[in-house]
């Protein structure tokens, strides 16, 4: 997976944004401005890529202990957070799509029925 395909998948997704908010290199992907999705272009360029994504705690701990290129999520809240190394070439293309789709529908649930709603 290249930086296009995680992008143009991520804004494929209903109410999805794309943002700047912490500086130039780091994009943000968010639902009804509520983040899901973020990753380093300096990084990911460099080679190291890794998508930062929202994970059910239970989920997210399962994941680590599986699958070694699923690590606590860098500079986020460890319990909910995930770092997702692409480049590592354990995960496949499919399988990282579905990790993004998880973590969409995290924030999605967290959200009031109001917003849920808004993006039927």
């Amino acid at each position: 997976m290249n930086i296009e395909q995680y992008r143009d998948y991520c804004l494929s997704k209903k109410g999805v944004t794309e943002h700047f908010p912490f500086d130039k290199d780091t994009l943000v992907f968010k639902v009804l401005e509520k983040m899901f999705a973020l990753a380093s272009l300096e990084k990911w360029e460099a080679g190291n890529g890794f998508i930062n994504l929202k994970c059910d705690p239970d989920y997210a701990l399962e994941l680590r202990e599986t699958y070694s290129s699923i690590k606590p999520g860098w500079h986020m809240n460890k319990q909910q957070w995930n770092s997702v190394y692409i480049h590592e070439g354990e995960l496949k293309p499919q399988f990282i799509l579905e990790l993004i789709d998880h973590s969409y529908d995290m924030v999605v649930k967290g959200m009031t029925k109001k917003l849920r709603d808004s993006l039927i």
